[in-house]
């Protein structure tokens, strides 16, 4: 299959123009020239920008730093549909930052760009300052495979990312719309997440990681645990316990105030401790020691 040159043009010539926009914003003394300034109200932001969450903390926090020391680094943009207009490609979140202190005009870089370069560049300056939440970074790719025919493979070249990142984060796509919630807010992060697509119970298993702390590999451990468990009871079906096992269960239970388990086996058995946090550990641990 032949490779799209346009493609190929932009996954090189891209350095340029990313360089200006990857600049840090604080660093006064490596600003970039802009073409020109333009009235802040003659610019519009981009409908398909993958980026959709903007804090209001640290919108006031930029506001602040405009309205002391200007823009640093220029909005990128390109030529709008009416003449004088435009629209951005980078800096959205200067941009609004710009209004909020007040600010008349702006200084842009002005860059002539199709739709798909223009949608490229977004999803690459976002990742790079790492200013998407993940959910958002999953649709950016998802817009690039579903409107212009990229293939992971594609998307990991010209982003400067793995295949196995871009499928990984696409794979957040199919979690229900409640943990794309928790996503955004930060209640989860993307690893976390991606233990849930597989999950029997997703949004059960995203409130036992959030309120008990769990790690990624505890996580895992968890989601796996169902299939697990329902393989064994098909191998061989579980034997009733005993009236004088149960007492004993709920007595030892009662003594340490964690659930327990006792299970007889042919030869031996064995006693299963179940906690929910490390305090419980912790309690627990203590209560071994006495």
């Amino acid at each position: 299959m032949n490779e799209d040159p346009s493609r190929k043009r932009l996954g090189r010539g891209l350095a340029a123009l990313i360089g200006e926009m990857d600049k840090p914003e604080t660093a006064r003394h490596e600003s970039v020239r802009a073409d020109r300034s333009v009235p802040i109200e003659f610019i519009s932001p981009n409908p398909r920008n993958p980026r959709r969450q903007f804090a209001e903390a640290e919108l006031g926090d930029l506001a602040q730093s405009i309205r002391e020391h200007g823009i640093v680094q220029p909005v990128v943009v390109r030529s709008g549909e009416a003449p004088g207009r435009f629209e951005i490609i980078a800096g959205e979140r200067r941009w609004r930052a710009a209004q909020r202190a007040g600010l008349t005009d702006i200084p842009v870089i002005l860059r002539e760009v199709d739709d798909k370069a223009a949608l490229e560049l977004a999803i690459i300056e976002n990742v790079q300052r790492a200013d998407l939440n993940p959910l958002e970074e999953a649709r950016g790719y998802q817009q690039l495979i579903d409107e212009h025919n990229y293939t992971q493979a594609d998307l990991g070249q010209v982003i400067g990312k793995s295949r196995s990142h871009v499928a990984n984060t696409l794979r957040l796509l199919k979690l229900p719309d409640a943990i794309c919630d928790l996503i955004i807010d930060g209640s989860l992060s993307a690893g976390h997440a991606r233990t849930l697509v597989t999950a029997a119970d997703p949004i059960g298993l995203a409130r036992r990681i959030i309120e008990d702390g769990l790690s990624v590999r505890q996580a895992e451990a968890l989601a796996a645990a169902p299939a697990k468990e329902e393989g064994e009871a098909n191998a061989a079906p579980r034997k009733e316990k005993d009236a004088d096992t149960l007492a004993l269960e709920k007595l030892l239970s009662d003594q340490i105030g964690l659930k327990v388990a006792i299970n007889h086996k042919q030869r031996g058995g064995e006693l299963r401790i179940a906690y929910r946090s490390l305090e419980q550990l912790d309690e627990l641990c203590r209560l071994l020691k006495q």
